[in-house]
């Protein structure tokens, strides 16, 4: 079987679909290759990630990747949501098909742009080597 179980239940019924208005934080990220968009929206209270949602265009590892990445932030303090990493997206899914790797990677992107947002809104000081570089990662070409 190509897809998990978990992959095919978090993209037949992905958790925290929608938008959330006045969001403290918004990320999104494409990759114009695949096609795959995504954009997360983080609700922030005392640096705890109160809220999250997701919306993405794109293939089913796509849906699924932003649906369990959002369920693994979820009341989570800021910095443990920093620390979530693609590969730990993908092995909650119960792995991914090693070419569709790159939906996870989008997922955690968005999240840490989203959380750059926020610090940026707010006038946060952030440490720049912990956030994707839009202009040199190479993703979005």
């Amino acid at each position: 079987m190509l897809y998990s179980e978990k992959v095919m239940d978090h993209f037949k019924n992905p958790r925290n679909v929608g938008v959330i208005e006045n969001a403290d934080g918004v990320g999104e990220v494409g990759n114009a290759k695949c096609g795959d968009i995504m954009r997360i929206y983080l609700k922030i209270d005392n640096d705890v990630i109160t809220d999250v949602k997701f919306e993405t265009f794109g293939c089913g590892s796509a849906i699924a990747s932003s649906s369990m990445a959002t369920e693994m932030i979820k009341g989570k303090p800021l910095s443990e949501a920093m620390e979530l990493t693609n590969k730990a997206v993908a092995e909650a899914l119960d792995g991914l098909p090693a070419y569709k790797m790159h939906c996870s990677v989008l997922a955690e992107e968005a999240i840490k742009n989203a959380i750059l947002d926020y610090y940026k809104k707010n006038g946060i000081e952030y440490d720049h080597s912990q956030f994707p570089d839009c202009e040199t990662c190479g993703h979005c070409e």
